[in-house]
C-alpha cells in the first residue's frame, strides 16, 4: 500500500466512532475483578449497595460479566424467614428457615443444604422455580450448627456437637411440622425433597423411613452418591487445610468462593456466602476479623456415618426419584446397575461444579420442576373403580332395556302390534 493509500485511510478510520467493547460472559467467572471496596457486616443496606431484585434480571446482570462482590439480601429470594424454637430436656433449638408458601394447592419443594453450607445455596435455584412454577413453594432450612440455627443446652451452656444422621433426619421433619403449624395448613402440601450432597443423604433418610407419610411425592439428591462421597473423605482433611481459615470482609469471602470456582455463579454467591461466615468480636487477627460459621473439621466424627448405605436407600425408598450430578463419573456400581433398571431419574450437568443448584440455578430448577410434574398425583388420570365400573354398567343395561320397552310400546305404555 503507497503512502497516499496509508494516509488516507487513517484519516477515514480516524472519524469512525469508537468500536463498542465486547461483554465476555465467563470474565466474571474466571477473573473476577477485586473489589474497590470492602464491607463491615452482612447488611445490605450500606450506603452505596443497590441490590436489585431478582424479576429485574438479576441473573442477566451476572452474566455479563460484573464485577460486584457485595453481598445480596435473602429477602430478594425468599418472602420471609422464621424462627421455629423447640425444647428438650436437655436443649433449647432455635431451626432457622427460609420460606416462600405455596399457593393455589402448589407444591412444597423442601431444601436441605450440604455440610458447611446454608439454607441461601437454594436461593438462586427457589426464585427460578417460582418463575416457572409461579405456584410453587419454597422452605429452606439452615441444619443445626449451621447458618442462622442455634443449639444450647437448657441451662444455657454450649451444647456438644450432634450432626448425626438420625439426628438431621429428626431437625427435617421437626422442620417440616412445625412450619405446617406456624402458617396454619390444615394438611401438608404435596412436598419434594431436594438435598445437596449432605443434604441428599439426610432427605433420602427420611423418605427412607417414611416419616412424611404419603404428602412426600419425591425426593432429589444433588451431586452426591455413596461411593464416591466415601472416596472424597480420604482427601476432605487436606482440602480443609488448603481453605483460608479467615476473610478481612465479606467481599474477600465472596471473592474467593468466585475465584477457587467453588461456585462458579457469582449471583449465587453474593447470597449464599454472607450465611457462611461471621465477623469475631475480638478476633485473634484483627486483620481477618471474618471467620467460617461451621467448623467443619468437627464433623470428622459423622463423614462415614452420613454416606454408609446412602446408594441403598436411594433405590429402596418409596416415591419418584431423581439424581442430578455434575458429572456421570460419580455413579458406582449400585446406582449404574439401578440407572439400567430405569428404577430413578439421572440428570447430568457437565458445566457445573459441585454446587449444581448454585453454578446453574436455572438448569437445575427446569429439572426440579419438570421432576415434580412427572410425579404430580393430581395430573395422573385413574382408572374408574371396580364398583363404580359395574353401576355404570348396570346403569347402561337398565338405559337400554328401557329403550327396547318404549319401541314395543307407545309412549303411554300401550303395546303396538306390527301386522306379519
Amino acid at each position: 500500500m503507497s503512502d497516499l493509500h496509508k494516509a488516507f485511510a487513517k484519516s477515514k478510520l480516524a472519524k469512525l466512532p469508537p468500536e463498542a467493547p465486547l461483554l465476555s460472559e465467563s470474565s466474571s467467572m474466571n477473573h473476577p475483578a477485586e473489589s474497590s471496596h470492602d464491607e463491615d457486616s452482612s447488611s445490605v443496606s450500606s450506603a452505596g449497595t443497590v441490590i436489585p431484585s431478582p424479576s429485574r434480571q438479576l441473573f442477566a446482570r451476572a452474566s455479563q460479566g460484573s464485577s460486584d462482590s457485595s453481598s445480596l439480601s435473602w429477602s430478594d429470594f425468599f418472602a420471609q424467614e422464621l424462627f421455629l424454637t423447640r425444647e428438650t430436656d436437655t436443649l433449647r433449638i432455635i431451626h432457622h428457615v427460609y420460606l416462600t408458601p405455596p399457593t393455589d394447592s402448589g407444591p412444597l419443594f423442601v431444601m436441605h443444604h450440604g455440610a458447611g453450607s446454608s439454607g441461601l445455596s437454594f436461593a438462586t435455584c427457589a426464585e427460578e422455580i417460582r418463575k416457572i412454577l409461579p405456584k410453587a413453594g419454597i422452605l429452606s432450612l439452615d441444619a443445626r450448627d449451621h447458618g442462622r440455627t442455634s443449639v444450647q443446652r437448657a441451662d444455657g451452656g454450649a451444647a456438644e456437637l450432634d450432626l448425626s444422621l438420625e439426628t438431621l433426619n429428626q431437625d427435617l421433619v421437626y422442620v417440616v411440622r412445625k412450619t405446617q403449624a406456624e402458617m396454619g395448613w390444615e394438611e401438608l402440601p404435596d412436598l419434594v425433597l431436594v438435598g445437596h450432597s449432605l443434604g441428599g443423604a439426610v432427605i433420602t433418610d427420611v423418605a427412607k423411613k417414611g416419616e412424611l407419610g404419603n404428602k412426600l411425592l419425591a425426593y432429589a439428591v444433588l451431586d452426591v452418591v455413596e461411593g464416591s462421597a466415601m472416596d472424597a473423605l480420604q482427601s476432605m482433611e487436606k482440602y480443609l487445610s488448603t481453605r483460608p481459615s479467615r476473610f478481612p470482609s465479606l467481599t474477600s469471602g465472596i471473592e474467593w468462593h468466585t475465584r477457587s470456582r467453588t461456585i462458579r455463579n457469582r449471583t449465587s454467591a453474593r447470597v449464599s456466602v454472607p450465611s457462611l461466615l461471621y465477623q469475631e468480636e475480638s478476633p485473634s487477627d484483627p486483620s481477618k476479623p471474618w471467620v467460617w460459621r461451621t467448623n467443619l473439621s468437627a464433623t470428622k466424627p459423622f463423614w462415614e456415618d452420613w454416606f454408609i448405605g446412602l446408594s441403598r436407600k436411594f433405590l429402596e425408598a418409596r416415591g419418584g426419584k431423581l439424581l442430578l450430578l455434575a458429572g456421570t463419573d460419580r455413579l458406582d456400581k449400585e446406582l449404574m446397575i439401578g440407572q439400567m433398571q430405569g428404577k430413578y431419574q439421572l440428570q447430568v450437568l457437565p458445566e457445573a461444579g459441585h454446587f449444581v443448584q448454585e453454578d446453574m440455578p436455572a438448569k437445575t430448577a427446569q429439572i426440579l420442576v419438570d421432576f415434580y410434574k412427572r410425579n404430580d398425583r393430581s395430573a395422573l388420570v385413574l382408572p374408574p373403580k371396580v364398583a363404580d365400573m359395574q353401576a355404570s354398567a348396570a346403569m347402561q343395561k337398565g338405559a337400554g332395556a328401557g329403550a327396547s320397552f318404549s319401541a314395543l310400546h307407545g309412549g303411554d305404555g300401550t303395546r303396538h302390534l306390527q301386522k306379519p
